[in-house]
């Protein structure tokens, strides 16, 4: 199981990632042009970059705090947030949208979270 936690875990940094060095460093009018990127164009520019920033935190932290040994208890709470995230991301996503693949996306990266804080918050804490 903690196995299936690390690679869940890995995954969602992967995406946190990549997705949030893209809103961070590619201009808020060509990811408009994404699919799934439509919302975007009518958010503030600072909101966009700040989103990629906080994207790019989470990613460090659901990897950092357990390689490290410091603060393990921050990659549950790193989920749990990305969970929240994942909730906005599909109700936006809907807004702009409707029902898409890309809704179906988030859906995944929502259980992944899930399973990565229930996980790690529950039966399979980190130990210090």
């Amino acid at each position: 199981m903690d196995t299936a936690l690390w690679i869940a875990a890995g995954l969602l940094a992967v995406v946190a990632l990549s997705g949030g060095a893209t809103k961070a460093f590619v201009a808020k009018e060509r990811l408009a042009r994404f699919p799934g990127g439509e919302w975007t164009g009518s958010a503030a520019t600072g909101f966009v970059k700040g989103l990629g920033v906080l994207e790019i935190l989470a990613a460090a932290g659901l990897i950092l705090p357990a390689v490290a040994g410091v603060a393990p208890v921050l990659v549950p709470v790193t989920a749990a947030c990305w969970v929240l995230l994942m909730i906005g991301a599909m109700i936006t996503h809907v807004r702009y949208g409707g029902v898409s693949a890309v809704l179906l996306v988030n859906l995944f990266y929502l259980g992944l979270a899930v399973f990565v804080a229930a996980g790690r918050f529950g039966p399979h804490p980190f130990t210090a």
